[in-house]
């Protein structure tokens, strides 16, 4: 027999149990005799029974052995098995933190101590066997979970829902005060376990911190609210009243028990019912206000008070819910509307008894409008004749710039090739008082000549999409050293802003206005940023100068206007610098505005479009590089139709170390240049050089004829778009006249080394 059939221990039981087998053997053996009952069978039966009973005997021992061999190793594992679980409880009640295991049927295997600390009463609960529907139902009807309140199906399917997936931490927040961190992995054998920290400690101080924040927040944001002119109110999501500032309860004349934190709007609003704001449907005015912010609407309106005062009031949405209420008293404004309002009617009166008085004199008013008519048409005649004579004064000074500027700039050559002279003292400054002289001159005839070209239509305008921080940073440079000789600070604040205009022609604007604001400010600073306008960028130059008078602030525009003297700067201001700002800002289409303070300093914008185009990305000029050594010893060519012009170019390029050679036209130009048997290194040349070729096509016909890519410089008194495009088509560099002789080196400079 098997041995899991025998007890263990009791040796009386189980021999009890061997003689009942021997019995049992016994009978069937005697039922095995046959029924003769010869001897012989008996005694062969017993010998039988006999080897049977010995057999089965041996067995039972081995089995009786083996069986207390496995009692023995079963006492040992279990003797291990319980001082395992005990060494595992005593590990898990070492823990700090809470700690509970489930099994794979989410059947409670063991907790510590602390989690029964962390959850007061769920001891009775918490009992191996216990399932985690229950445990969870038990900490929802303790009411110890804050977030579960009214919400048990919920809250339960997310907690089950987290521990098929417990990858993620939760926060749990008790009305104990007290936060668990709640973390859940699975086992190898399909059951989790979980680690409850209390982190109120942490939550407390990230509480006080975020507290700290709200006051800063709440201080900064009622001392915005003190300093605004008109009343505010803030409701939050509840509808109750979270901020406000003085102003507001003056307005509506608020009693100290209304205002203060936490009163309802529904409160507020009847209060002011009662006292009669809302009309004799006071009632039927609040629920129209309280189902108005319950559904997020705007609100904006007039209210007259009992006490006469007028208030406009604007109520906004907050996104997060509540509302901001606005009120601006407008009482003095709309007393001056009634006033207009009883002037109107009273004019109109007037008009009504006039209007009899004027039926009678229509007859001679008819005679009058006739003769009126005549003269008018004798008017608009003049004023034809006058603005035809205006423009042909216009074109015929844009046409002449050429014979103007021509010997203006012989005498600049003449002027720079003698002040380069060893000079004495008393020359040289002669010098110097013709140089300052013709400085003017240009400076007067550059700027007639712009507001001639302006007025004529003459300069075409090539907008273009560009960062307007390009220009802003090229101004920065070219101010910033007169700012500091003028002992002025300058600040330009860049603007990455990409506007469409033509950025020649808006820096020469802006230059103007930085000039004439450093030119007029004594002492302080000047300022060039931009703002954004209503879809377009104003772009501002400040000052701290003199200011203008409001009454003046018309005539600065004028020619030739000027309204007190400049405080820096001893050159000769001719009044044309704003003239030529308001007519490039008309040509631009960019408005341009002026306010200014007497004695305190001076605002100008100009406003250009935004554009929505990447900026067109041009090189940049990087300037020419002095190098002087590289002029000196050159060979050049100069071709000039105005013998005095020639005459100065020569004196000025030989005082320069250069070898020249000249021509006043084409024809002797090619063959003055051919009899030199050499190449220039230079050619310089006049665009109108008299009948036949230009300067352009005689530069490329020397090019042609020594096969040669020879450098070359356009010289000339046209201003006209055509000429400068065509100059830069053929890749040829331009200089205007009247020539400004420093540049010319530096170009020069810059093309022979």
């Amino acid at each position: 027999m098997s041995a899991h059939l025998f007890g263990h221990g009791n040796p009386d039981l189980e021999t009890g149990k061997l003689q009942k087998i021997i019995q049992v053997l016994m009978d069937q053996v005697e039922r095995g005799i046959d029924y003769q009952g010869h001897a012989y069978s008996l005694f062969q039966t017993a010998v039988v029974l006999e080897d049977k009973v010995r057999q089965r005997t041996e067995t039972l021992e081995t089995a009786f052995h083996e069986l207390e061999d496995a009692n023995r190793q079963l006492s040992i594992a279990k003797a291990q098995t319980d001082a395992a679980q005990t060494r595992l409880m005593e590990a898990v009640e070492s823990i700090s933190e809470g700690f509970i295991h489930f099994d794979r049927d989410d059947r409670l295997v063991l907790c510590n101590t602390k989690f029964l600390e962390l959850w007061p009463g769920i001891a009775d609960v918490a009992v191996p066997g216990a399932s985690r529907k229950d445990l969870a139902r038990w900490t929802l009807d303790s009411g110890l979970v804050v977030d579960a309140d009214g919400q048990f199906c919920k809250w339960l399917r997310s907690r089950l829902h987290r521990r098929r997936k417990p990858r993620t931490s939760i926060v749990v927040a008790l009305k104990t005060r007290q936060w668990l961190q709640i973390r859940e992995r699975s086992t190898e054998d399909g059951g989790s376990v979980g680690i409850y920290t209390d982190i109120s400690d942490i939550k407390l101080s990230e509480t006080k911190r975020r507290e700290q924040e709200l006051r800063e927040k709440s201080v900064l944001l009622q001392a915005t609210l003190d300093n605004l002119a008109q009343g505010v109110s803030v409701f939050d999501k509840h509808l109750r009243l979270v901020a406000w500032n003085d102003r507001f309860k003056d307005l509506l004349d608020l009693p100290d028990n209304l205002v203060r934190q936490n009163v309802s709007f529904d409160e507020y609003l009847r209060f002011r019912a009662l006292r009669g704001d809302y009309g004799e449907k006071g009632n039927d005015a609040v629920e129209a206000r309280l189902e108005a912010v319950q559904n997020h609407i705007s609100y904006q309106t007039e209210q007259v008070l009992t006490n006469g005062r007028v208030l406009e009031i604007s109520r906004r949405p907050m996104p997060g819910g509540g509302f901001v209420t606005t009120y601006t008293d407008v009482t003095d404004r709309n007393e001056a509307a009634d006033q207009l309002r009883d002037a109107k009617v009273h004019l109109e009166r007037r008009v009504h008894a006039r209007t009899a008085e004027l039926s009678e004199l229509n007859a001679q008013l008819r005679q009058e409008i006739l003769e009126r008519t005549r003269a008018e048409e004798a008017i608009r005649i003049a004023k034809a004749q006058a603005e035809e004579a205006n423009i042909s004064k216009t074109r015929f000074l844009a046409a002449a710039s050429h014979d103007l500027l021509q010997p203006l700039n012989a005498a600049r050559l003449f002027v720079t090739a003698l002040s380069e002279r060893n000079l004495s003292d008393k020359e040289g400054e002669i010098v110097a008082q013709i140089d300052g002289a013709l400085k003017s001159v240009e400076g007067l005839l550059g700027a007639l000549l712009d507001i001639s070209r302006l007025d004529a239509g003459g300069i075409a305008v090539n907008a273009v999409d560009f960062s307007i921080d390009d220009l802003l940073h090229v101004l920065r440079h070219e101010y910033e050293p007169m700012a500091r000789e003028a002992g002025l600070g300058l600040r330009v604040l860049p603007c990455h802003a990409v506007v469409r205009s033509d950025p020649g022609l808006l820096g020469r604007v802006l230059r103007n206005l930085l000039s004439n604001a450093i030119r007029y400010t004594p002492s302080g600073r000047v300022l060039l940023g931009c703002r954004w306008r209503n879809g377009r960028l104003r772009i501002e130059v400040c000052d701290t100068g003199v200011g203008i008078p409001e009454h003046h602030l018309g005539e600065i525009f004028e020619e030739f206007r000027q309204l007190g003297a400049p405080s820096h700067f001893q050159e000769k201001n001719f009044g044309l610098g704003l003239a030529i700002v308001q007519r490039i800002a008309r040509t631009l289409d960019h408005p341009i505005e002026v306010t200014s303070t007497l004695g305190k300093g001076s605002n100008f914008r100009i406003e250009v479009p935004i554009s929505s185009q990447p900026p067109q990305v041009e090189p940049r000029d990087s300037g020419y590089l002095d190098f002087d050594d590289a002029v000196a010893g050159s060979f050049v060519a100069v071709i000039e139709n105005e013998e005095t012009v020639l005459s100065g170019m020569r004196e000025l390029l030989v005082g320069w170390g250069c070898e020249v050679v000249t021509a006043n036209c084409a024809s002797t130009g090619r063959h003055r240049f051919c009899e030199t048997g050499r190449v220039p290194d230079l050619v310089i040349a006049d665009f109108h050089i008299g009948d036949g070729p230009n300067g352009v096509e005689f530069i490329e016909s020397i090019r042609g004829a020594h096969n040669h890519p020879t450098p070359a410089i356009i010289i000339t008194a046209d201003r006209s778009d055509g000429v400068m495009k065509l100059v830069q088509d053929r890749g040829l560099h331009l200089l205007q006249k009247p020539v400004k002789p420093a540049k010319l080196r530096a170009l020069m400079s810059h093309l022979l080394i």
